[in-house]
């Protein structure tokens, strides 16, 4: 495998954590209301949320596996927070791949539009 491709599956690879923690329905709305409201503790995370405060937590340690969220102590509380940075990285992982497949399809309709002369 050429030089450049390994790395951009690497790059890819690394991704991927982050696209799996976002394909599960409660760990998406948890990173939306921590994305509109800021930080917010574990209780008012369950509050909102379709599960018990246990699964929030669960989805939580998920989150923070990828990157995506951190917890400070305040008190008696674990305070959770969104970190963007991993977003901004997955985000420039889909504009690559959209930019390799815009690029990919130029050459297809080049390819057939020549074939048609």
């Amino acid at each position: 495998m050429p030089r450049s491709l390994t790395s951009a599956v690497a790059k890819f690879a690394e991704a991927a954590p982050v696209f799996a923690a976002l394909g599960d329905d409660t760990r998406l709305q948890i990173l939306a209301r921590l994305c509109s409201d800021g930080p917010l503790s574990i209780v008012q995370l369950a509050d909102t949320a379709a599960v018990s405060r246990q699964a929030v937590t669960k989805h939580l340690h998920a989150l923070e596996q990828a990157g995506l969220a951190r917890s400070s102590r305040v008190g008696r509380e674990r305070i959770w927070e969104l970190q963007t940075k991993r977003l901004a990285e997955a985000q420039r992982y889909l504009d690559q791949i959209s930019q390799d497949w815009d690029a990919a399809l130029a050459r297809l309709k080049a390819f057939v539009e020549k074939r048609e002369d």
